[in-house]
């Protein structure tokens, strides 16, 4: 091995560290001082909550755990948004799990709190799997309520999503492990079944206080709506149970009783490692996000037996697409190639640049995929497309259309992994967020922006400097390379991995070696819903 290579291998690694670092931190929830309050109630964490519910043999995939990292300081943070969720399985079935955070403000929801709820709500919609809430929350955080109650995307689109999925036939059940107030009590009571701990448990539309406020009443929350009120006066739930534990037990022993479902029908195989080192991917991702590497190195070590079936190997060839399995299911593959090759039109470094050639051998590819039913894969590491006057008189935006507008009708499922740059329109074309993927999950190598940071803040500070120049002030070689450094370091910092799981625009930060886990576990829960609709893309193919 090179001595590049181990310092690939170094870098990534350490990379890989700061994100379990981080994560550990975002685990404790809010912290050890509100963690033991919860406990002194008699209450599980949420993360004890999930961890005994799902089955320990059996993986988990959790989305979001990032959400709201370095989010809302004024109001003391908000870990994880708030609440825990993702995909785990239950008495052997594959669940979406949604779980709030007590610890973090009693739960109350922010406005990342309700866009991770949403995202969950999705993923259960979008591949018809069952869904599961352990409510435990204060509601809406009223300092922020202007930006999380009245939108189209805000706190009531849960509510609305509860009736659309109880109309697909989608299993909805609730666990009422602490408070559910006002607007907040829809959800569990929404769902197919309600169940509510004694003693801790409590839902209602208003509570005491706000009760004697309006209407003069002196009543307390047990009486209220505690469990042996709704479950033995008012029947709004179904079960009363003694303690966390027992709820938690009966919502495996009702998912151990569900039926099965109609599969889509995606091909899998007995599933087999790959033939090359995945450990080697850390050494042959370059430390520097411009540097060349050989794209097909990281596909053969992502794809069972390292068996990679190519398709027009020869054209294109900034584009690399073609067959193989992950984890025994078939997938087509859509990367972008960075390293130099050798063609008749010459010597050329792609650099993660789409040309004409590469978008329309995507597009045909995209289309074989939809036709034989195989999901796709997007692997990104995309500078965008080709610019320059032989590129608009050879059609690029034609081409590049046809290609985003293939992605965009795709009906086969559809995953997205940022290995390294994610940059302007080739984010859309390489199945960015806009786009639908059923998962989209980034390396700690990612960046997502519209433009590289060197470039954009050469723009912005070229703007600044006008302006400040159109104002009478002087503007000096010094000046000007301090405001680069300023809007370079901020620009940067925009373009994080971090940045974007922040603020949900990727589901998680993944060790490079999860990669194959999140592809298997999206591809499993996609086959619960089968495919309605043909695949069509309209005029702008022609």
């Amino acid at each position: 091995m090179d001595l590049d290579f181990n310092k690939n291998e170094d870098i990534n690694k350490q990379l890989v560290y700061e994100v379990n670092t981080r994560l550990k931190k975002i685990y404790k929830g809010g912290g050890e001082k509100a963690a033991a309050k919860q406990k002194e109630k008699g209450k599980m964490l949420a993360r004890e909550r999930v961890a005994y519910l799902r089955d320990k043999d059996k993986p988990w995939l959790e989305i979001g755990a990032f959400a709201g990292e370095e989010m809302y300081a004024e109001h003391g943070g908000c870990p994880s948004g708030g609440v825990v969720c993702g995909i785990g399985y239950i008495s052997g079935r594959q669940c979406v799990i949604v779980a709030n955070d007590a610890t973090v403000k009693a739960g109350a929801w922010f406005p990342i709190t309700a866009k991770k709820n949403l995202r969950a709500q999705e993923i259960a919609m979008e591949n018809r799997l069952p869904i599961i809430y352990l409510v435990d929350s204060a509601g809406v955080f009223l300092p922020l309520q202007d930006e999380i109650f009245p939108d189209k995307e805000h706190f009531g689109r849960i509510f609305r999503n509860n009736a659309m999925m109880s109309s697909m036939g989608i299993i909805q059940i609730s666990a009422i492990m602490g408070s559910c107030v006002a607007g907040g009590a829809y959800l569990p009571i929404m769902s197919d079944e309600a169940m509510i701990v004694e003693g801790t448990g409590s839902v209602f539309l208003a509570g005491s206080y706000l009760v004697k406020s309006a209407i003069g009443e002196d009543v307390d929350n047990e009486t209220l709506g505690g469990a042996t009120t709704q479950c033995e006066i008012s029947g709004v739930t179904d079960y009363k149970q003694p303690n966390d534990q027992a709820a938690l037990d009966a919502i495996r022993n009702i998912m151990s009783m569900t039926g099965d479902f109609t599969k889509a029908g995606f091909d899998r195989i007995k599933p087999a490692a790959p033939r090359l080192k995945e450990e080697d991917i850390y050494g042959i991702l370059p430390i520097s996000r411009e540097a060349a590497y050989d794209m097909n190195e990281i596909i053969l070590r992502l794809l069972d037996n390292s068996e990679f079936e190519e398709y027009k190997a020869g054209f294109g060839q900034s584009i690399i697409c073609g067959l193989g399995r992950v984890d025994g299911w078939a997938v087509g593959i859509v990367a972008n190639q960075r390293k130099v090759v050798k063609s008749k039109k010459g010597e050329m470094q792609f650099g993660g640049v789409i040309y004409s050639d590469s978008a329309d051998k995507a597009t045909r590819f995209i289309m074989n995929c939809n036709q034989k039913k195989i999901p796709l894969v997007f692997l990104q590491d995309v500078t965008g497309f080709m610019v320059g006057s032989r590129s608009e008189q050879g059609g690029i935006i034609k081409d590049g259309a046809k290609m985003v507008n293939a992605v965009a009708n795709s009906v086969v499922p559809k995953f997205t992994i940022v290995i390294g740059n994610s940059y302007g329109a080739g984010n859309y074309a390489m199945c960015g967020k806009a786009y639908d993927p059923r998962l989209i999950y980034a390396w700690p190598s990612a960046k997502i922006a519209v433009m590289g940071g060197s470039q954009a803040a050469k723009v912005l500070v070229q703007m600044q400097a006008a302006g400040l120049k159109a104002k009478g002030e002087e503007v000096d070689q010094k000046k000007e390379d301090q405001l680069l450094k300023e809007t370079t370091d901020r620009y940067n910092a925009q373009t994080t991995p971090y940045y974007a799981a922040a603020r949900l625009w990727v589901d998680g930060i993944i060790d490079p070696l999860d990669t194959r886990k999140v592809i298997s576990m999206g591809i499993e829960a996609a086959n619960h819903a089968p495919i309605e609709r043909a695949f069509n893309v309209g005029i702008i193919q022609t």
